[in-house]
């Protein structure tokens, strides 16, 4: 269908109109409790997306059994409505088409922060209160969306980056010197490499770059990148592949004797992590999980009985946008049951988006939050990899939680400024 920016407004503004209405008030909350509760969910399922996209959407199903299982959220049982998330053209107009024909509620999902940038308007044209389980609204390391009202979004990009910088300082300091770099050639990739830099710096960590390599998006030969750092002998190569090029990458760095000869700083490699398979994937690794490692020893109830459950119906374990799923979805039912507690009736929202503000949840990976900004606080986990496990990828043997208050710049401030002061701890 045809996406335009007057529709939405003009459905925003009926439904506004509608509420205004004397006497309109007073069944309201009586004809909601009694329709289900619509939620859009909006994520890849094909392409070099697919893995987070699939196991977010599976987190988000099996939420929503449970909570429905326990009376749905505020009494209505939730719906899922789900599409998929692909260019931001096409996902703006599928977003369109939830919020006009679907009358969602609620909408969340979307993995592309170049996807995100092109949504975040929209949704606040929209006024429908929508979470990015992945997506933010950066350019590079700027945002471009300050102070939405009906837009929540995930953690800054670069958080996975600056953990894995600590911690390569805290693992590897005095083993290397000569670093090298193999980082997808957009945004991400570069302000990850940028960031890592950065921090060396920061510490007073002696280092050469000696090579940056800049694979285009989901290009799966890497025999060129490969010889590259094989000819350049880095002591360290610091990494943010993280779609399906990563593994042929790790592949190809095994077979060219990379793997046994430099130490690896790979801090989004838990998108892939099964397909991290032990017979080219080394230990002693820097390895990202991001913000939920499966096998954590130290997980709550509900991640155990998530990752069981995802383990015994799917044969296969969860990624970390199955906790950006959940995280998303228990935030929203929280912050509709408070405000309908303030409110004594089923809440509009604004009054959801308030009370989003400032909510803290227990998620799957631990402790998640909502700034004022409407940026999330989770908790992230990175360490070195071991192949001591009963599974033929890696796990991890020794790791670190931190929570991205140390890993985030705050609101409204200058992404490298702040890494000059930021008070880390290594």
């Amino acid at each position: 269908m045809e996406f335009t920016r007057r529709k939405l407004l003009k459905s925003a503004a009926a439904a506004g109109a509608v509420a205004a209405v004397p006497g309109a008030g007073i069944f309201a909350p009586a004809i909601a409790q009694n329709k289900p509760l619509k939620i859009g969910v909006l994520a890849p399922r094909t392409g070099l997306a697919a893995s987070p996209g699939i196991a977010g959407i599976r987190a988000a199903e099996w939420a929503v059994e449970k909570m429905n299982a326990g009376g749905g959220i505020a009494g209505r049982k939730v719906q899922l409505v789900i599409d998929e998330e692909t260019s931001p053209k096409d996902t703006i107009e599928r977003f369109s088409r939830m919020v006009q024909q679907e009358q969602v509620d609620h909408v969340q999902g979307i993995v592309s922060t170049g996807v995100a940038l092109a949504l975040g308007p929209v949704v606040e044209e929209s006024r429908v209160l929508t979470i990015f389980w992945d997506g933010t609204t950066q350019d590079g390391v700027v945002e471009k969306l300050p102070n939405p009202k009906y837009l929540f979004r995930s953690t800054d990009n670069e958080c996975e980056a600056v953990m894995g910088s600590l911690l390569a300082i805290k693992y590897f300091k005095g083993q290397f010197k000569r670093i090298a770099g193999i980082n997808p050639d957009y945004s991400y990739g570069r302000n990850n490499m940028a960031a890592f830099i950065a921090i060396l710096k920061r510490f007073n960590i002696e280092h050469e770059v000696i090579t940056e390599q800049w694979p285009k998006v989901g290009q799966m030969d890497l025999t060129s990148h490969v010889a590259a750092l094989q000819a350049s002998k880095p002591d360290l190569i610091f990494s943010s592949l993280l779609f399906a090029d990563l593994p042929v990458f790790m592949r190809q760095a095994n077979a060219a004797g990379l793997t046994k000869s430099a130490k690896l700083v790979f801090p989004a490699a838990g998108w892939q992590h099964t397909s991290m398979k032990k017979d080219f994937t080394p230990e002693g690794m820097l390895f990202g999980h991001n913000t939920l490692y499966f096998n954590n020893p130290n997980a709550n109830a509900t991640a155990k009985e998530f990752v069981a459950w995802y383990e015994d119906k799917h044969k296969d374990y969860p990624n970390w946008e199955a906790d950006r799923a959940y995280f998303s979805m228990i935030s929203y039912k929280a912050a509709v049951e408070k405000a309908q507690k303030a409110k004594g009736a089923w809440p509009g929202v604004d009054d959801i988006a308030e009370a989003m503000v400032g909510l803290e949840v227990e998620s799957l990976g631990g402790k998640g939050g909502w700034r004022k900004d409407k940026i999330a606080d989770q908790t992230f986990i990175q360490g070195l990899t071991t192949h001591n496990n009963k599974h033929d990828f890696v796990t991890l043997d020794k790791f670190d939680s931190m929570y991205s208050t140390e890993l985030q710049k705050p609101a409204g401030a200058d992404f490298w400024e702040w890494i000059k002061t930021a008070k880390f701890s290594i």
